[in-house]
């Protein structure tokens, strides 16, 4: 069961998302916040799986309330929602420790999917912002020539295996992908993307996917 706090300030968008949620068995909502201080103070009192986090908000907007609620250190994972596809609102969020990104006219499948996904550790991020986000965030990344990696203790203690699987999902590849292409079983993966994490200090895959471009482990022409 994944445990789920609802935040919009439109309390006809809270009643849809709750009404789709508590269709399924697999979710149950705890709560809402019609606001991010409230999300803040709810998060902190319920610990959701999940904060299903709107963007644009008075007061405190959802990268604000994120950011607070991830630097609490508590288990709940963020997956921002918003009608606004603009790579500025993911790109913060995702910097904000965001979990995973996904526009609100997404299926009611993908939502839950998206659910599910983040509750267990993986990210998300809608299909058609990944590439332009990536190609964004090019541009804050430093200066090095083809090749050329930061020397980095936490890059360092991966075994070349573990390089690889970093490399396979900077690229954007699911576990399912990276076992085909790897000709690995896909419970071998997850054993391979736990350590990974572990090894870097990341939270989730969306942290690693930064750390790898922070690094030049991988470059955005490199997704696949």
């Amino acid at each position: 069961m994944t445990t789920v706090l609802i935040v919009d300030d439109q309390p006809l968008q809270r009643l849809g998302f709750r009404m789709l949620l508590e269709s399924h068995p697999e979710t149950e909502v705890v709560g809402e916040a019609g606001h991010g201080a409230d999300a803040v103070r709810r998060t902190a009192e319920l610990h959701p799986d999940v904060v299903l986090m709107d963007v644009r908000m008075p007061g405190m907007d959802g990268i604000e309330a994120t950011r607070r609620i991830v630097a609490a250190g508590g288990r709940s994972r963020v997956l921002v929602l918003t009608t606004f596809d603009m790579d500025e609102y993911a790109h913060a969020a995702l910097r904000a420790g965001a979990s995973g990104f996904l526009l609100k006219d997404a299926l009611p499948e993908e939502l839950l999917a998206g659910i599910r996904a983040v509750a267990s550790g993986d990210a998300v991020i809608a299909p058609k912002l990944t590439r332009r986000l990536l190609d964004a965030y090019a541009h804050h990344l430093p200066l090095r020539a083809p090749g050329e990696e930061a020397d980095d203790p936490r890059l360092r203690s991966l075994t070349d295996r573990e390089r690889g699987i970093l490399q396979a999902m900077a690229q954007g590849w699911t576990n399912g992908e990276i076992a085909e292409r790897l000709c690995l079983a896909e419970s071998t993966v997850k054993t391979h993307v736990g350590r990974v994490l572990a090894k870097i200090g990341a939270r989730d895959r969306v942290q690693a996917v930064i750390f790898a471009y922070d690094l030049g482990l991988t470059r955005p022409g490199a997704l696949g």
